[in-house]
């Protein structure tokens, strides 16, 4: 049977006001229900300003992006209450505990009282930060607070999960604990789209890639099929003979 598309994007470019070049061009792409779906490439390739359109953060310059659920189409205000964000950058008040930054988060979700005290204590248990729990976060280390953004993020059991480099800069604990409970919600029906720079990781978790560089979609597929296709046996390998070796910036 066919898996449904949850995410379509056609044609879908963007070039910044700043900018005398596009950021993207032309890009299309199908994701589907519940996928575990890489958006990998260099620096600078486009990567976060899709991800930014995706979630509706920015708009494209042309080109449309479509959000479907058990089939039919949502609209841009259904779609923000069943996507969840994780950016690269930390989103949380430093100076509040986690359970704080939970309550807030949680109650911008508009989730009930009773509700959000269940889902908050279970993530501080699953991700570890039950004995952290009323610590500021400003203290923490980085795989804590890489923690704490996962948890604000997934807070209200999104269908549809943004990760933008879930894992940089944390120890390989932390990555694993991350990536572990990653794969547990996947399996439970929730759509992921990830990019990292980690290629062991990607290639572990990722079920299917696009290659993006200059804003371009170089490859897209079924990823062991890539791989084969291109006769290489590892994804650090593909990306390389896509992308390339020069230095990015």
């Amino acid at each position: 049977m066919e898996i449904p598309v949850c995410i379509e994007i056609q044609s879908v470019s963007k070039r910044y006001k700043s900018s005398q070049e596009n950021s993207l061009t032309d890009v299309s792409i199908d994701i589907a229900c519940a996928d575990v779906f890489g958006l990998l490439g260099p620096n600078g390739a486009g990567k976060t300003t899709l991800i930014s359109i995706l979630c509706g953060i920015i708009p494209p310059t042309s080109g449309q992006v479509h959000y479907y659920m058990n089939g039919s189409q949502i609209s841009d205000a259904k779609r923000k209450s069943k996507i969840g964000f994780v950016p690269q950058e930390y989103a949380f008040y430093q100076e509040l505990t986690p359970r704080q930054n939970l309550d807030y988060f949680g109650a911008m979700y508009n989730i009930s009282k009773k509700r959000l005290e269940v889902r908050r204590e279970e993530l501080l248990e699953i991700l570890g930060l039950a004995k952290s729990a009323d610590k500021k976060v400003g203290t923490f280390s980085g795989g804590m607070k890489r923690r704490i953004n996962l948890a604000i993020g997934i807070i209200h059991e999104p269908e549809i999960l943004f990760l933008d480099e879930p894992t940089v800069g944390v120890d390989v604990q932390s990555r694993n604990a991350i990536i572990r409970y990653l794969q547990l919600i996947n399996e439970s029906g929730t759509t992921i789209i990830y990019t990292s720079h980690h290629m062991s990781e990607a290639e572990e978790f990722c079920k299917h890639i696009a290659l993006i560089d200059h804003g371009k979609v170089i490859a897209k597929g079924e990823l062991e099929g890539l791989k084969a296709a291109n006769h290489v046996s590892s994804l650090q390998s593909l990306f390389i003979n896509l992308t390339g070796e020069e230095y990015r910036d």
